[in-house]
């Protein structure tokens, strides 16, 4: 970096000093200067999908599985207005996101006329990005260029949310002054300081509540993944020899396939044994970096009385009653580490949902199939990771296990359909982990054709596409099941055309060596698997069950 620089210049150096190496966009004309300003050579990779969604999508995939930042670059207006939704999801599961926008330049604002790509005012975008994020900037003086990029990328960083700047397409070329403390600064992110006074007391005092009671359970949240902190939780479960579960948001913090993992935790609709060990036999459930969510608590109220719980999450920890503010989850869980701690040497074993499998295979395939192959599939298989799309290939995910302390990622609160596939895509990017995706031709028929770029970037997801013939999760639910249904694409086919493989399994003997020919495939392949239409999976009729009790309106007593 040097003293004065043209200002896209310093915000490519900046993103590089940061460690960002890759960087998700689509060229438009009010951003075109400054993405064409980032494609020069200075080894930052450019990714370019096919619209805006994808684009989203890819980055908050790229993030969520490598822990870094992920950098997306679009236009004004009828770009920045596509990112709405995966920012939005981004935003609420906690995924560190940098939108750059182009937008209008300054002679254009004092014109007084519309600007092409514009909604109601000019600043609209930056004012419906302020709603998305956690910081926001539309970058106009160039004296403070330089500090307000980085204080959007520290906030980012420090709160794991999305921030957005709008750079002006006519001020990319514009000299802007670096301070020294940016020039001179390591390029290294830090956390939000902690009072240690109070993270030494909340640490002390957790590890006396966890000493004397007699059940204790610890249940892992999403920001354990967040803030990379998997390998310590590891180390504290294995100090405290107790049964360790995650929510649905966070399956994957915590290896599934270890010793003390349980399965995951969703309140009422758990496992009966779940329900069973962290409901009625546990006195003390510490909960890590966990969101309460309805599909995490199961579309119920919290299950577990304040009493006996321990709660870290961001910059607090409740201990039942008593709350201390100014303590970081990361330097709580250290500290936590440092504490004397009894081992329980508790026996577990892990949970699913799967009823047990019929011994005949020559039979229409299920969804219980589907799983139970994949997660045979997946066994030992540690250059895998495990994608899956929102609607019921979500709670079919519940099931799957990853061996090896894979990756697994799933958009398990937002819920927007279309996240698997780009997700996947940007996932793979950032790990080099071959990704098989769940998905249902609902979710696939809105953005499963960015799959075609992936022989552009040395891709080759297996996308496992769960072909109903439509929403089939609110079949159950619905009078007129021809509200549901979507047009029959050949999936197989089209996966051909786009340079990959097509398979189509119809029974469950299928399955098997559909799966081991993908494995052994260098190209994408899409195995479409023809599920009957009423069929879901075993946690999708919990779900829908548990919703439908929900809505039934209370009847007065007369």
């Amino acid at each position: 970096m040097r003293p004065t620089m043209k200002l896209g210049d310093f915000l490519a150096a900046y993103l590089k000093k940061t460690g960002v190496d890759h960087l998700f966009g689509i060229p438009g004309d009010l951003v075109i200067k400054l993405f064409l300003n980032f494609g020069k050579r200075r080894g930052l990779k450019i990714v370019t999908f096919s619209h805006e969604p994808g684009v989203g999508f890819a980055a908050d995939g790229y993030a969520r599985s490598t822990g870094r930042l992920g950098v997306v670059c679009v236009t004004y207006g009828a770009g920045g207005h596509n990112m709405v939704n995966p920012v939005a999801g981004s935003f609420s599961e906690k995924v560190p996101i940098l939108v750059v926008s182009g937008g209008p330049g300054e002679e254009e604002r004092k014109l007084g006329v519309l600007i092409h790509h514009q909604a109601k005012e000019i600043e609209s975008q930056y004012h419906i990005y302020r709603e998305l994020t956690c910081a926001a900037r539309i970058v106009s003086r160039p004296e403070t260029a330089a500090e307000e990029i980085d204080e959007v990328v520290r906030r980012i960083w420090q709160e794991r949310r999305p921030g957005y700047l709008e750079i002006r397409r006519d001020q990319v070329d514009l000299p802007i002054p670096v301070p020294r403390s940016i020039r001179e600064w390591d390029g290294r992110l830090s956390m939000p300081a902690s009072d240690p006074r109070k993270v030494r007391e909340a640490a002390l005092e957790t590890a006396r509540r966890f000493n004397t009671a007699k059940a204790p359970v610890l249940i892992v949240g999403i920001e354990i993944q967040r803030f990379a902190m998997t390998k310590e939780v590891v180390a504290l479960a294995e100090r405290m020899g107790a049964a360790v579960l995650t929510n649905v948001l966070a399956k994957g913090a915590f290896p599934m396939d270890h010793p003390l993992s349980m399965g995951v935790y969703v309140g009422p609709l758990s496992h009966r044994e779940i329900q069973r060990r962290v409901h009625r036999k546990a006195d003390l459930v510490i909960s890590l970096g966990t969101l309460l969510t309805d599909v995490d608590l199961g579309i119920h109220s919290p299950q577990i009385p304040r009493e006996k719980s321990i709660w870290a999450i961001e910059n607090r920890v409740n201990i039942s009653f008593h709350a201390y503010n100014d303590v970081h989850i990361t330097d709580f869980i250290r500290a936590l580490l440092r504490c004397p701690l009894k081992n329980r040497r508790e026996r577990v074993q892990y949970y699913d949902n799967l009823p047990p499998r019929p011994k005949s295979l020559d039979r229409p395939i299920t969804i219980s199939d589907v799983l139970w192959e994949a997660n045979r599939f997946l066994e030992k298989r540690t250059d895998f990771m495990a994608v899956t799309e929102s609607g019921d290939a979500l709670f079919a995910g519940i099931d799957l296990k990853v061996s090896g302390g894979g990756v697994y990622l799933a958009q398990g609160y937002y819920a927007s359909m279309g996240f698997a596939v780009p997700g996947a895509l940007g996932a793979q990017i950032g790990t080099g982990l071959r990704p098989l995706v769940l998905c249902g031709d609902g979710g696939f028929q809105m953005t499963g054709s960015e799959i075609a770029q992936a022989p552009r970037y040395g891709l080759n997801p297996i996308v496992i596409l769960l072909n109903n013939g439509g929403w089939g999760i609110f079949r159950p639910i619905a009078e007129r099941k021809d509200l549901l249904s979507i047009p029959d694409w050949r999936y197989a086919e089209l996966a051909r055309l786009w340079g990959g493989v097509g398979i189509v399994v119809k029974t469950a003997s299928e399955l098997p060596a559909a799966l081991e020919k993908a494995a052994s495939s260098p190209s994408f392949v899409i195995i479409e698997v023809r599920i009957q239409p009423n069929d879901i999976s075993p946690m999708s009729r919990k779900y829908i069950e548990a919703a439908a009790h929900r809505s039934t309106p209370t009847q007065r007593e007369n």
